[in-house]
């Protein structure tokens, strides 16, 4: 081997990961002390940590559930609130912009301040925020957090500066938008209603001005209670009193009447000149019964009073049905004119708003559309049309439409496949929608100059697949696939294997996606793999079954006494298939009920089917039942199409599969996969133990080992198919360990899996032990075992827990790379598998591929997480692959088709720096880079102590590439390659949850993402440079727009409709006439998106100008605060003297003797 002279940059001067490379810390990871130092290899290095830095950049999806609503209707935006204090902001297709509170408090209510770029929120914490919308990602300006009352209700007035905040004890206060202070106007409940009444009204519920004087505000109070309060003489025009709880108040444009929902399932209608009484009352779905009296309604929640010109008004309310139909659906009901239509939802109403032309509410309202907030969907309803249909919707609101329970992530895809995809996936979309424009079509967003072409895939708890353009930060669905297709239903109660997952046997847990071949491969929970080839022409296929018996032996665990050979250490030429390994399709080899046996979980269908184009199935790979236990679910799975072979494993074994030639290659407990070369000394079981008490022991008995398996199966995934999160019992869990959430890795890892896993470093043991001494005894787990734990370990098992086919030397006197499989395990071990696969292609199709017996045996600590190859000059060496062709394409005779093969040799792109190739490979503890085909360990890094890692990739970043991971504790960091030198480590996630922990995922280009709830995708950025871009790429909020002038209201309207227009809200809520409110009631906090919008401002033009802005500010703060303080110094003072004076008086005529 050539030695290599190049000092790498910078590796003197980096942290622990600077020694790694030493004689000392070879050594004690197991590798050669030989090995050449860092200083030989010749790899410029040109990634520094300046290249990196972590932000979010979109969030996809459907809100989380969702609690508020509203729009701009100049604007054409629409924001939705969340539980967990997330603002969701959405305008034209590629506008879409995510804000979070800081409190993560429920989201109550939301107000924008139409066509002014910004918004209020009110949230449960009883704090208000103004945000600032003209710029790119929202910031808060200015909170005011009350301190003694509660908020429920919240109104702006369209041009109004002054928001009108109702609270629980029924008052009403008035906060000025600009400062962000309370006036000191407050309108208190005592005053509002009669002093004759003897209970309290209740919270208020509804505040709005009258549409025929802005000086009136109508206050609804829960009890029943409508006041009409003149705001210039304090006082109450009328008072309403009603039997029934009030819900929601709707305004005629002309303000002459009003219409009131109640919690009885009525609708009453008041006219302002007499309001003794409802002038109507109807009962829209409470029809007369037999004995003449009304049925009992459910309540009507909300309703929406809107005015047309040329029809009758539109009455649009949500609930209001019957109580005795039992299961029907939420509803909501237009009423137009006589016709009544009720519109049934799949998910219960949050909110709805119908979207009027003009943003005057003493005009003629002209509905439109209905936006209609259900609890995990978005629909917006037209109503220029008499069917009402519903718009089609741009945004991917539906990514939850069967939970989410796997992602994969693919930048820089080969330019052809999106348009392909979206051709195919366009035949089949919904009809029936409206012909209208979508009509939130609000902001800006251009192409930026940053995008190529990313594709998304998410796998479904009903087997279903997605794919989703992801190029320049947008999501739009292109193809769907529905793996049960290549099954038939299972029946109802269909004997065990129906009951293992009974909800979901098709659940999607892994896929693998090769976009240059477009071979796609499918992992189910059923412990099924379906191989899917791409095709644009429709054919008749039938789908070829293979069926694989992957499943440890039980005499494989007890049998020394019946042979006197120990069974783990077998010849190293035994890894040919044996005859009860390989399980040729056999239908119908059922066993009397009770015990299964050599039965899959699903049936395949073995008839000719029709497909569709697109993917279309070719083969089917399932384990069998074994003597009553149901399959291992599959660990890992590699495809490869150059090779024509696709390999998989499980906490059984490994089995490979030649899917050109439909036939099993290898099928081997993981035991024997060692040979003689098993680096653990595997003591076996003492023989005095009769094989039906070791067959409890290993399975805990069959009966209650089925329920078991069943319930490890179903607990695999219901965290990410439950659209609940129970809050409870995830704050039990964290409250558990202090690291990860989870009371153990094992506990995470098993859940994670779905599969018992261990790792070198864990052991069974009785007695519960903390994380700090599973650290100090994993150095003297990760060599050898004494006999106690080895016993122990022989009851555990080994997982397969990655695979990667690749160009690679199998032994160290190898002097050309051949195909290889490189398999990693839950102990740690790194084996090479080679095979001989025949060039030709009519010899590939007739030829056996052999595979040779197991060549290098590697050693890392912590289970095994990825593979990965580099050339000696550092850059990534991509596995070969086969150029697609349609399998489905008419021949042509003059030109035969012929397989192309793409192939990365190691050896071909390094004429000058000689033969062999570097191969990463990462565990869950420490990472190590191996130069081939001597095996000698380069570097090595131990990546975290207290943690372990989740998920691992080779990314390339910045024209290079580096090591990123993903740890339990929620650390995020980048290592260099091939030194391992740490780049990056941000402590991202606080804690980690099993939804993040089972989704999340790298990709090139610096990106990542992960479920972020269960019907939202989170994607964020670990690179410098596209977080420097990320301004350019995402949309404008806010354009300026030129407010609509208001309707010319003609001189009689305007001489008897009052004096409205001379209405000035600053003249009676200002400091100088209502005083300052108290400062106990609401505290203000100044936010800092005004600052931040203010330096990014000050890169441009006005630079000085926007720096002076900044500093007078920042000095106005400060003297605000001083002169706050002064003010409580001063009251402060004032309370002191007055009860020194009080004690004074009391003590002034006392004698001596009475203190």
């Amino acid at each position: 081997m050539k030695k290599f002279r190049k000092v790498l940059d910078g590796l003197t001067t980096s942290s622990p990961g600077g020694t790694m490379g030493s004689p000392s810390c070879g050594s004690a990871a197991g590798t050669p002390t030989a090995a050449p130092t860092p200083r030989e290899i010749d790899v410029q290095e040109t990634l520094v940590s300046e290249n990196f830095q972590l932000c979010k950049t979109v969030r996809h999806g459907f809100p989380y559930q969702p609690t508020a609503l509203a729009f701009d209707p100049v604007q054409k935006i629409l924001a939705i609130g969340s539980r967990s204090g997330g603002v969701r902001i959405l305008g034209r297709p590629g506008v879409d912009c995510f804000c979070q509170h800081e409190s993560g408090a429920a989201v109550l209510q939301l107000q924008f301040l139409i066509n002014e770029g910004a918004l209020v929120t009110a949230c449960a914490d009883d704090t208000l925020h103004l945000w600032n919308l003209r710029q790119r990602r929202p910031a808060v300006l200015h909170s005011l957090k009350f301190n003694r009352e509660r908020i429920t209700f919240c109104h702006l007035p369209f041009q109004s500066k002054w928001l009108y905040v109702g609270t629980e004890r029924g008052n009403t206060h008035i906060v000025n938008i600009e400062s962000f202070i309370l006036s000191g106007y407050v309108i208190m409940w005592n005053k509002a209603i009669e002093l004759s009444t003897k209970t309290h009204p209740g919270p208020v519920v509804h505040l709005s001005d009258s549409p025929k004087d802005e000086g009136k505000l109508l206050i609804g109070f829960e009890s029943g209670t409508v006041v009409q309060w003149d705001l210039r003489v304090k006082k109450a025009d009328f008072r309403i009193y009603y039997d029934e709880a009030i819900h929601s108040v709707g305004w005629h444009h002309e303000g002459k009447q009003f219409m009131c929902s109640h919690s009885d399932g009525s609708l009453t209608m008041w006219n302002l000149r007499n309001t003794t009484k409802p002038f109507q009352v109807t009962f829209p779905h409470g029809k007369i019964q037999k004995d003449g009296r009304k049925e009992s309604c459910k309540p009507i929640l909300k309703v929406e009073y809107k005015t047309c010109r040329n029809s009758e008004p539109f009455i649009i309310f949500s609930g209001g049905l019957s109580y005795d139909k039992a299961g029907r659906r939420p509803t909501l009901t237009i009423m137009h004119g006589k016709a009544i239509t009720v519109l049934e939802m799949d998910y219960p109403i949050v909110e709805f708003m119908a979207l009027c032309e003009t943003p005057y509410n003493n005009e003629v309202q002209e509905p439109y559309a209905v936006v209609v907030l259900l609890e995990k969907d978005l629909i917006v309803v037209d109503l220029t049309q008499s069917n009402f249909p519903v718009f089609e919707n741009p945004y991917p609101m539906d990514i939850h439409e069967s939970p989410v329970t796997c992602t994969a992530y693919f930048a820089e895809c080969p330019p052809d496949i999106i348009p392909i995809l979206y051709s195919i996936g366009a035949k089949h979309k919904k009809t029936g929608y409206s012909q209208k424009e979508w009509p939130i079509a609000g902001g800006t967003w251009t192409l930026g100059s940053h995008t190529y072409p990313e594709i998304i895939i998410t796998g479904h708890a009903d087997g279903s697949i997605k794919f989703w353009d992801a190029s320049a930060i947008t999501l739009q669905m292109l193809y769907k696939l529905k793996t049960s297709k290549a099954f038939e239903k299972p029946k109802q109660g269909e004997g065990r294997a129906a009951e293992l997952v009974e909800e979901d046997p098709f659940a999607v847990q892994m896929v693998s996606w090769c976009p240059q071949s477009r071979i796609f491969c499918v992992v189910g929970i059923s412990a099924h793999i379906i191989l899917y080839r791409f095709s644009k022409y429709d054919a008749n296929t039938q789908i070829v079954s293979l069926e694989v018996r992957l499943q440890c032996e039980s005499e494989d665990v007890i049998s020394p006494s019946e042979n006197e050979n120990n069974p783990c250490f077998t010849e190293s030429g035994s890894h040919s298939p044996q005859p009860h390994q390989q399980h040729p399709p056999s239908p119908g080899s059922r066993t009397p009920e009770g015990n299964k046996d050599s039965i899959p979980c699903l049936k395949v269908k073995d008839r000719m089917v029709r497909v569709p184009p697109g993917y279309q199935a070719e083969l089917v790979i399932q384990l069998l039942w074994v003597d009553g236990e149901p399959p291992q679910q599959i660990t890992s799975l590699d495809v490869n199409s150059a090779y024509g072979l696709l390999a998989f494993g499980n906490c059984n074994g490994l089995a490979v599969v030649d899917y050109m030639q439909k036939t099993i290659l290898l099928c081997v407990s993981t035991l024997d996969l060692y040979g003689a070369a098993d680096p653990y000394q595997r003591l076996t079981r003492s023989p005095r133990r009769n094989r039906q008490s070791t067959s409890e022991f290993c399975m805990r008995g069959l009966s209650n080992f089925y329920s078991d398996s069943k319930k490890r199966i179903r607990t695999s995934y219901q965290s990410l198919t439950e659209l609940s999160d129970n809050q409870q019992s995830i704050d039990m869990e964290r409250s558990k360990s202090p690291t990860s959430g989870y009371a153990s890795r094992r506990a995470m890892l098993q859940q994670l899996h779905g599969v018992t896993m261990y790792s070198h470093d864990e052991h069974h043991t009785s007695a519960p032990y903390c994380w700090s001494e599973r650290e100090s005894r994993e150095n003297s787990f990760s060599r050898s075992r004494s006999s106690s734990v080895s016993s122990i370990d022989r009851d555990t098992k080994e997982a397969i827990t990655t695979l990667q086919f690749g160009e690679s030397y199998g032994r160290k006197n190898d002097a050309v790379p051949t195909p290889c499989l490189w398999v990693g395990t839950s102990l740690g071990v790194v084996l090479l598998i080679p095979m001989s696969i025949p060039t030709d292609q009519e010899e590939r199709m007739e030829e056996p591929v052999t595979i040779g017996p197991s060549g290098a045996v590697l050693m890392l600590k912590g289970s095994i997480l990825r593979f990965s190859f580099l050339d000696c000059m550092g850059a990534l060496l991509q596995s070969p692959y086969e150029v697609w062709r349609d399998p489905n394409a008419p021949e042509d005779p003059d030109r035969p088709r012929k397989r192309k093969l793409v192939h990365f040799s190691p050896s071909s792109s390094q004429d000058t720096c000689g033969d062999g190739h570097l191969a990463v490979v990462c565990s869950e503890r420490q990472a190590k880079v191996f130069l081939m085909p001597s095996q000698s360990c380069l570097f090595v890094h131990n990546i975290t102590e207290s943690s372990f890692v989740l998920r691992a990739d080779v990314v390339s970043v910045s024209n290079s590439v580096c090591l990123a991971c993903f740890c339990a504790n929620g650390h995020v960091m980048t290592l260099s390659l091939p030194s391992l030198r740490p780049l990056m480590d941000i402590n991202y996630l606080p804690l980690t949850d099993m939804r993040i922990a089972r989704t999340f995922c790298f990709t090139n280009g610096g990106q990542a993402l992960y479920l972020s709830s269960p019907t939202e995708i989170q994607r964020i950025t670990y690179s410098q440079e596209m977080c420097d871009n990320l301004q350019e790429m995402l949309g404008e909020l806010f354009t300026p727009i030129e407010t609509p002038e208001a309707q010319n209201r003609g001189f009689l309207k305007g001489f008897f409709g009052g004096n409205a227009n001379t209405f000035d809200r600053e003249e009676l809520f200002g400091e100088a006439a209502a005083g300052k409110a108290s400062r106990s009631l609401a505290q203000h906090i100044p936010g800092q998106g005004g600052m931040e919008g203010m330096k990014v401002a000050a890169s441009g033009v006005v630079g000085d100008l926007a720096r002076a802005r900044i500093a007078l500010d920042e000095r106005g703060q400060r003297l605000g605060e001083l002169e706050e303080r002064t003010a409580l110094m001063m009251t402060s003072a004032e309370t002191f003297s007055k009860h020194a004076h009080e004690l004074m008086l009391k003590c002034k005529d006392k004698k001596w003797y009475q203190f």
